[in-house]
């Protein structure tokens, strides 16, 4: 199995609804953003997938996050603004540019602080 990685990062606001401690009053986060991708075999040309498209996905979608209150980003605005939502969500935006160029599957960690992310791993 082969697989290529990359990160960027972004500034955002959020709140969480609920018995959440401080956590329910508007915060912020340097939050990180990780994609990897995997697939057994790699392109004629050596890569498993073009790294630069990937880091300017991935670079692009923590641009259209950056300094934004989450609450707010239709997508996500519809519940609590975990960092498992934020994963899935950018799970689900980072996946149509990657299926169909022979990739197996799709990790995404976001992390609230370097102590704690969560992730969503699948299949594209």
């Amino acid at each position: 199995m082969y697989e290529i990685y990359v990160a960027s990062q972004f500034e955002a606001a959020h709140r969480l609804r609920g018995d959440f401690g401080p956590a329910s009053r508007l915060h912020g986060h340097t939050y990180r953003l990780e994609a990897l991708v995997q697939g057994e075999r790699l392109a004629a040309d050596g890569t498993l997938y073009d790294v630069g498209l990937l880091r300017e996905a991935v670079e692009g979608l923590a641009s259209g996050l950056h300094m934004r209150d989450l609450d707010e980003v239709e997508g996500l605005s519809e519940g609590n603004t975990t960092a498992e939502r934020v994963a899935d969500y950018c799970w689900e935006r980072l996946t149509p540019d990657l299926s169909g160029n022979g990739l197996s599957s799709l990790i995404v960690r976001v992390w609230e602080s370097g102590q704690v992310y969560a992730a969503r791993e699948d299949e594209i």
